[in-house]
């Protein structure tokens, strides 16, 4: 007779056993769910801090064979211009959870020259952890084909013309990001 032990070791799924199950989980889930394929991502904020997270979220879930959209809307338009790397920047004013060598009042914060001191800080702090920058993330995501797309009515309100935009943006309203979230698995407002 086997021990309990014995036993328990016998009936336990081997690593191979669950990752054949995982497997068929998903191929049946995505054959199940058409939606599962697609995620769509709105980025509205347009500083540094506010870049990565669209971009970082579209391109990982292309990688994974999971067609991305983003649309980009009001101050999110500031990651696809042209002119990117002079308009994300980072302010500490008003961001309390900004990690800072050492505390400082708000005021201190306020004075001229602490938001590019920030931005730098920051850039600093993904360029020694090898994090990608903007540009890096942005080429990335037309190599694995996300959708960038810009919100034409607040492309005409802030007064921009098509050709501030980097190659690859596509231009489209409202109603055309809507059809394109209608499909989508994911769907995030960042």
């Amino acid at each position: 007779m086997l021990d309990e032990q014995a036993r328990a070791t016998m009936l336990a799924p081997t690593e191979e056993d669950i990752r054949r199950i995982v497997r068929s989980e998903l191929d049946r889930a995505a054959k199940q769910e058409a939606a599962a394929g697609k995620a769509a991502f709105i980025a509205s904020k347009g500083t540094l801090d506010w870049a990565y997270p669209p971009l970082i979220l579209a391109t990982a879930a292309a990688a994974s064979g999971i067609e991305s959209s983003v649309f980009f809307t009001f101050y999110g338009l500031n990651i696809i211009h042209k002119d990117f790397e002079r308009l994300l920047k980072v302010t500490p004013l008003g961001n309390p959870a900004m990690p800072m060598p050492v505390t400082m009042p708000n005021f201190v914060l306020g004075l001229p020259g602490m938001g590019p001191l920030a931005t730098k800080m920051m850039k600093s702090k993904f360029t020694a952890k090898h994090v990608a920058g903007i540009g890096e993330l942005l080429d990335t995501a037309k190599e694995l084909e996300v959708r960038l797309i810009a919100c034409e009515m607040t492309v005409d309100v802030f007064g921009y013309a098509h050709e501030d935009f980097i190659d690859g943006v596509e231009f489209g309203g409202a109603a055309a990001f809507l059809a394109e979230a209608r499909h989508a698995h994911v769907t995030l407002f960042i």
